[in-house]
């Protein structure tokens, strides 16, 4: 249904470089916390035996407190749904460089067979990423991560990949929302890059790996500068706010695609590829597939 449109756009989605490098000063990390070259002692793992290995999903402030989008509309979120697949970690040697491409050269993979949906937006404010699965796993240094993303077969965001639900408003205009992606998408992910470094895993401790999605990367950030990259890359809120009826947007991708302008509709298709990361780690995004 979607394999055209989708094989489209990932060639759009290859032409806005700037847009999957960039992040919004919201969840930049220390740069002396990401350095690619910590020293030895901080990044080894004792290699006998296991741990427990946890892969958790994180939607990040902008979905858990809320945000302002490029253009004004201050957006909250009730429920973010995204269906996860073919979780896989890896012990990569050399580690994996998503911007050069390719595979994991992996030593070690753990994998989770099953296909997990999860409301990035469940909790408080200050809630934790959402837990995914955890497993146990050899020790050693996890440094890179892959999975796919697809419509879920059941529960409240059956037939969508991503689910967003939540309430747009701005000068007293008020928009309560449904957006229903479908596209199926692939990421492979080098190292995570963070305040902390994450899939450092001894023999019988635990350790962590995350999915994270940059929702800025569609909507924008409004406190950050007009012309900064997140924002001149990103769709914002006021065209979906232009195709709302009456305070109310309940729209599936077939909608989108026939109410947007074209170069609207284009620009949110070369977005998606760009919104999977790991902490502020990019990824490659290998393949858009029909659904």
């Amino acid at each position: 249904m979607l394999m055209n449109r989708f094989l489209t756009q990932a060639a759009i989605a290859a032409s806005l470089p700037t847009l999957l490098l960039a992040c919004s000063p919201q969840t930049t990390p220390d740069a002396d916390t990401t350095s690619e070259s910590a020293p030895e002692e901080e990044v080894a793992a004792a290699t006998d035996g296991t741990g427990e290995l946890t892969i958790r999903a994180n939607g990040e402030d902008f979905v858990r407190q809320g945000f302002v989008t490029k253009d004004g509309w201050e957006v909250s979120f009730d429920h973010v749904y995204v269906t996860l697949t073919g979780i896989t970690a890896y012990q990569s040697d050399p580690p994996f460089d998503a911007e050069a491409g390719g595979t994991p050269e992996a030593t070690e993979t753990v994998a989770i067979a099953e296909t997990v949906t999860v409301d990035l937006a469940e909790g408080d404010d200050n809630a934790e990423p959402i837990m995914v699965k955890s497993v146990e796993a050899p020790a050693g240094r996890y440094n890179a991560l892959s999975w796919q993303m697809m419509p879920a077969a059941e529960g409240p965001a059956a037939g969508q990949t991503i689910w967003m639900q939540g309430t747009a408003t701005k000068a007293g205009e008020t928009i309560d929302f449904v957006v229903k992606l479908d596209p199926e998408l692939e990421y492979v992910c080098g190292d995570f890059v963070g305040d902390e470094r994450k899939g450092i895993l001894n023999a019988d401790e635990a350790a962590d790996l995350e999915a994270t999605f940059h929702f800025d990367h569609l909507f924008g950030d409004g406190e950050a500068p007009a012309d900064d990259d997140i924002n001149t890359g990103a769709l914002g809120f006021d065209p979906l706010a232009a195709i709302a009826d009456g305070g109310t947007l309940d729209v599936d991708m077939a909608a989108l695609e026939a109410q947007l302008t074209p170069e609207e509709y284009q620009t949110l298709m070369g977005i998606l590829p760009s919104l999977g990361h790991v902490g502020e780690g990019h990824c490659e995004e290998t393949q858009l597939v029909d659904s």
